[in-house]
């Protein structure tokens, strides 16, 4: 949890620590001798920065001391459940051995679902034209229009490449929706970041290859310019406090409006509802993807899901989206989150964009969602705090290769055990804002 300590010149009274933590907590200490304090530096400054999963602080104690319990709290949650409320597998879409052992893509999942029609020649000339082999597949399924919202990223294209069984892929994607003749691509990527890749042979579809597309540009930044956005903010709180000063209110809303961070927070929940009227209005299904298919798409779908799924916007419901759209389908939590040491140009803030889309919401909506702002203070605590095993490692293969099922214990039931303090008040599964998708307000003055 500790992002950095410092050690301001020392007092008559002692010398001073000051550590920040990773979820925005500033903690002061005050060490009698100088000494001390520089030893309680070093070694909160090595600690810090594990070198090994094995150094982190759930992999470090005995779980197997209560064996039972830890396998009961894996059990929790179960993904395949939800795609069956969901109606999924069905006459449209159905599960794939394709991916079993992580053959296909091994920062995926192991049971995919594609579209019925879609052979597996098919299934993995399409992954092999994809960006580290992230093929299109299902994530959501809205029952009344057959719409669906699939995942994948960017198409290795460059400037001319084409490949028939991706074009295929996304042809069977369209018919398994009867009431449409065509599908969204919806490259989450402003539109010249989307052409600079060509250069490096990636980039986006190309319409006249894809019959079947319409393709939308969304225009969310990459993960540096997210991170350094977010820093902004930090800097200012940091600024004020190097010099024994509480930022006034006004000094925070000068650093937010200067880091442009609730701008990204708006293109965020701008994709999101793009997806949503495509599939609830319009019935279309949406094809999502950004370079990698792990940052940006995982935003805009969970997003989206959010808005159109009631289901989403209960406590258990958010837990299995989060399994779901970011621990399943291949979310670098251990490289986003500084987990280890490592390449501090792959730390950026992606779900805590989430989670404060999903906090906008609920100040749009507040008898909508059944969690309190708490419920999401705890999620993005966990996130970074590594004492369970959830958030740990970059993929569902490399979850499994270190055993953590066997050797860590699951966040969900405790969140769940302490339910109570995270219920909204104000939510009622009968009112009016539960029901049904909902529309939200992205004009700027709509966001705190």
């Amino acid at each position: 949890m500790v992002a950095s300590v410092e050690r301001p010149p020392t007092t008559p009274s002692g010398s001073h620590l000051v550590v920040h933590t990773k979820n925005f907590q500033v903690v002061q200490l005050l060490i009698p001798q100088e000494r001390d304090a520089m030893d309680v530096q070093a070694s909160l400054a090595r600690l810090s920065r594990p070198e090994k999963y094995s150094e982190l602080y759930c992999l470090s104690i005995n779980p197997n001391a209560n064996k039972e319990e830890r396998e009961e709290s894996w059990s929790f949650l179960d993904l395949q459940a939800d795609y069956r409320r969901m109606g999924v597998p069905n006459n449209l879409w159905v599960s794939t051995p394709a991916n079993s052992e992580y053959r296909v893509c091994d920062t995926y999942p192991s049971e995919l679902f594609v579209p019925k029609s879609a052979t597996p020649p098919v299934i993995v000339g399409s992954s092999k034209f994809r960006s580290r082999g992230r093929l299109p597949v299902l994530t959501y399924f809205h029952q009344d229009t057959l719409a669906a919202i699939c995942r994948c990223s960017q198409p290795l294209s460059g400037f001319s490449a084409r490949s028939q069984e991706d074009e295929q892929m996304l042809e069977a994607i369209m018919k398994s929706n009867p009431g449409s003749d065509y599908i969204y691509v919806v490259d989450t990527r402003p539109k010249l970041n989307a052409m600079a890749n060509r250069a490096a042979g990636k980039g986006y579809e190309n319409e006249d290859h894809y019959t079947n597309i319409k393709l939308q540009f969304i225009g969310i930044e990459n993960i540096h310019v997210m991170r350094n956005s977010q820093q902004k903010i930090i800097d200012v709180v940091r600024f004020m406090h190097s010099f024994g000063l509480t930022p006034s209110m006004g000094d925070f809303l000068w650093g937010l409006e200067s880091s442009g961070w609730l701008k990204h927070i708006k293109a965020v929940l701008d994709a999101g509802v793009f997806i949503a009227k495509a599939v609830a209005e319009e019935g279309i299904s949406v094809v999502v993807h950004c370079s990698d298919g792990w940052d940006r798409t995982a935003q805009a779908c969970s997003v989206a899901s959010v808005l159109l799924e009631p289901y989403y916007r209960t406590m258990k419901g958010l837990m299995l989206l989060i399994e779901r759209d970011w621990v399943s389908f291949g979310h670098k939590f251990s490289h986003r989150y500084s987990h280890l040491e490592g390449d501090p140009k792959e730390v950026s803030p992606v779900i805590d964009q989430f989670l404060e889309c999903v906090w906008q919401l609920s100040e749009q909506f507040p008898c909508a969602f059944e969690f309190n702002e708490r419920f999401l203070v705890q999620l993005h605590r966990h996130v970074y705090s590594c004492q369970y095993g959830n958030f740990l490692g970059n993929s569902q293969k490399e979850r499994r290769d270190m055993g953590l099922r066997e050797r860590t214990h699951s966040l969900w039931p405790q969140l769940w055990k302490d339910r109570a303090q995270y219920a909204n008040p104000l939510y009622r599964a009968d009112h009016t804002q539960t029901q049904g998708m909902l529309r939200p307000n992205t004009t700027p003055y709509c966001f705190k």
